[in-house]
């Protein structure tokens, strides 16, 4: 039977001086013990790993206090002050230049210029970057005009400084944070300094923070939520206090504000969600607490970490539909019930028959992401593409060769008083109100759905044959029911062939003047591509309804932009020569990103970090297992060693695994993607890639007293910090001017101030 041992601990609590007692029982089960020292021997060192692994950790709370104070003496004050001055410096350098746009301005400018115009778009991710950015340029005299067509365009006279200065500032946060969070996890300056170097001098982590971008924005809050995290890990011994719930509460703002910015924002939640399982594992072990009160921490929980971010969150897309009040470019990628909210759609207060009948005129909008209206005009399928019958295609803008008659099957049929309403299953032929041809199918194969069939205008003035009738079903209805405007998902199933009404997305040659294909699809299945909703709908004989009443109300809207975004991400596919990065490049630096210019008399910016800091880092994740698992080993070995070298061990396994949970989960889920990706994605996986660096290195170095004695070993690990220093400020000296700009030849030309850098030919300056 194990023998139980108990020794009363006395913890300081914060920054009080209330002492509480904490009593720990010790078992003698070899399991619990560090075999390199008996308890017996040394009951003071059991924060050494002689405890199970949750007392560690909470013994560990109560040492490292001390230490951890460090940071609030003058000096520490002084160094962080200093650290915070070189980061504003780096990133606030020449922030109007280059007075062009580059690179994603282009989006994200203009998508801040339509905030304060107040004119409604679409984007794949959601709003508040581009809300903070509207906001920037609102508060710093920007006021909306400025066009954003295309990366080179002169800004002449518009006040752009606001909204680049603004995610500098957000930027220039990240090394702060990033030595913050390392100095609490590893109690260590000389880690922590490590990081904040790192980061500060590298030059892609300046280059994406001086220009308007949602990645500082969105780096910005995945690093104050990690930061948050953190710090609400350490008030655990004070659980309830004011300082407790205010880390907690700061954790959900800003998982909030990063999943607000770009849907990789659930990553860190991911993250913040696994410690936090953890943690509640841990408090249920804890045998002193109540079930009450274990059921107050997850409550507390809940509400701190899902509830109050999901509000947050909800939020933020509230605002985002009541600012974005007008009509714009966006209107097209979204239902017509959602469109009708849109001051200045044609659908916004407009009134039409609410139920679809034969002989109404009608504009029939496919639901997949910029599927576009059915659509024909006089222009015919060239030769060798099908039959040489009139196009049938679909066309993003409203139009009026957008417009269809709708028929009963029989043209000869006579129709007197009130028409009759269409219903699910009713046959219709639809007729192109500009050329009166028929929408007809048949068994020749689509111009580039090779797999689907030919779609075409065909017949004169009713005139044609069973090829051009349609069968209408209302998607999820029964026989019977009737076709609501706006509202009904309708399909129209081909009768002779039994193929679908298709919009494949893709883009025609110019001879169908790049305009979307439509196909019939032999293949059944309901999808967006397939499902389409009347528009407009005009029947003098039928009775007209407001469209207010049709008005989706906020939970509608607010799920349908949902869809429309995560269907738009998965649509971001590559085109043909499109520059497409891996993510095996990432880390290896492989290839940058141009931001601005391609020759010798242009302002050219190249997004590339730093080779020297970034190949430290991949060195870094190649010692890192070795260093924890030799350290695994020598503890489970019971090898003897000191206090501080058990602390080193514990900080590197544990704190060390944080990080680099954090770095797989912001890195790893980019190889099952299946969208274009870009060098910029690996930059969230790259700060916990720093931090992981400052701790394994600080380790490093502090262990050189393994191969040699004392002072010796101390001199050596001085010059391996100045080693380290001065081969970041040396490198940063080399390549700044990726991020601060280069004019001149190029880097393989004689002449280049980048002569001899271009250390690999995938890089492009």
């Amino acid at each position: 039977m194990a023998k139980e041992e108990c020794i009363t601990q006395w913890n300081k609590t914060g920054d009080t001086s209330t002492l509480r007692n904490r009593k720990i029982c010790l078992t003698s089960e070899k399991t619990l013990q560090a075999p390199s020292t008996s308890l017996s021997k040394d009951k003071h060192s059991h924060t050494a790993g002689h405890l199970s692994e949750d007392d560690t950790q909470s013994s560990n709370g109560a040492q490292f206090s001390t230490r951890g104070n460090l940071s609030k003496d003058p000096p520490s004050r002084v160094l962080l002050m200093l650290l915070v001055g070189l980061s504003f410096s780096t990133r606030l350098y020449k922030i109007t230049e280059p007075p062009h746009v580059c690179w994603d301005e282009t989006h994200f400018g203009k998508m801040g210029s339509y905030y304060i115009n107040r004119t409604f778009f679409f984007d794949v991710h959601p709003p508040l970057g581009k809300m903070l950015i509207g906001l920037a340029g609102y508060m710093t005299g920007y006021d909306g005009s400025f066009p954003f067509i295309k990366p080179g365009d002169k800004y002449d006279h518009h006040n752009y400084w606001g909204m680049r200065g603004f995610c500098a500032v957000l930027g220039s946060c990240l090394p702060i944070f990033a030595y913050l969070i390392v100095l609490e996890l590893s109690q260590s300056q000389t880690a922590a300094l490590i990081t904040a170097t790192l980061l500060i001098f590298d030059t892609g982590s300046i280059t994406i923070s001086q220009y308007i971008l949602l990645d500082p924005i969105l780096l910005f809050f995945i690093m104050a939520a990690v930061l948050s995290m953190v710090k609400f890990n350490k008030q655990r011994y004070r659980p309830f206090a004011a300082s407790w719930w205010l880390w907690l509460v700061l954790t959900g703002v800003n998982l909030a504000g990063a999943l607000g910015v770009k849907f990789v924002g659930l990553f860190v939640i991911l993250l913040v969600g696994l410690n936090t399982i953890w943690d509640l594992w841990r408090i249920l072990g804890d045998l002193s607490l109540s079930l009450v009160e274990i059921a107050k921490h997850f409550l507390a929980r809940v509400v701190g970490l899902i509830l109050f971010p999901l509000f947050l969150y909800v939020t933020i897309f509230a605002i985002h539909f009541v600012v974005l009040n007008k009509s714009g470019p966006g209107d097209g990628f979204f239902s017509s019930a959602f469109q009708s909210r849109l001051i200045g759609n044609n659908l916004h207060n407009a009134s039409m028959p609410e139920y679809l009948a034969f002989g109404s005129t009608i504009t029939i909008k496919n639901l997949r992401i910029a599927g576009g209206y059915l659509h024909s005009h006089w222009h015919l399928y060239p030769e060798g593409v099908g039959s040489k019958q009139q196009q049938v295609t679909a066309y993003l803008h409203k139009d009026y060769n957008n417009l269809w008659l709708v028929h009963r099957p029989d043209e000869n049929e006579s129709q007197s008083g009130t028409p009759d309403l269409i219903r699910h299953g009713d046959i219709i032929r639809l007729e192109h109100v500009e050329t009166t041809r028929n929408l007809h199918s048949h068994l020749h194969e689509a111009p580039l759905t090779k797999k689907h069939f030919q779609v075409t205008g065909y017949g004169i003035n009713g005139t044609g044959d069973k090829n051009d009738l349609w069968q209408v079903e209302v998607c999820g209805g029964r026989k019977g029911d009737l076709v609501k405007v706006l509202r009904s998902k309708v399909r129209f199933l081909h009768r002779a062939t039994g193929c679908v009404l298709y919009s494949s997305g893709k883009t025609l040659p110019k001879w169908g003047w790049e305009q979307v294909e439509v196909t019939c699809s032999p293949y059944l299945k309901e999808t967006p591509s397939s499902q389409w909703n009347i528009e407009d709908h005009i029947n003098p004989s039928l009775p007209n309804i407001s469209l207010s009443v049709l008005k989706p109300h906020f939970l509608e809207i607010l799920l349908e932009s949902h869809i429309v975004m995560i269907r738009g991400n998965s649509g971001l596919k590559p085109k043909d020569n499109e520059m497409n990065s891996k993510p095996w490049h990432w880390p290896v630096n492989y290839q940058g990103l141009r931001f601005s210019g391609v020759n010798d008399t242009e302002y050219r910016v190249y997004l590339l970090g730093n080779p020297v800091v970034w190949w430290i880092h991949l060195a870094s994740l190649g010692l890192y297992p070795i260093m924890a698992a030799v350290a695994a080993i020598a503890l489970k070995r019971g090898f003897s060693l000191s206090q501080k070298r058990i602390e080193h061990s514990h900080v590197l396994m544990r704190e060390g695994g944080l990080l680099l949970l954090a770095w797989l989960l912001h890195y790893a889920p980019f190889y099952t993607m299946g969208r274009i990706l870009y060098y910029h994605h690996y930059f969230p996986a790259m700060l916990f890639s720093s931090m992981l660096t400052g701790i394994t290195f600080d380790i490093l170095l502090k262990s050189t007293d393994l191969l040699i004695r004392r002072p010796y070993c101390d001199w050596l690990q001085r010059l391996g910090q100045m080693v380290l220093l001065f081969s970041i400020l040396y490198s940063f000296y080399l390549f700044h001017p990726l991020s601060y700009g280069m004019k001149g030849p190029l880097a393989h030309e004689p002449g280049s101030a980048m002569a001899g850098l271009k250390w690999m030919d995938s890089w492009e300056f």
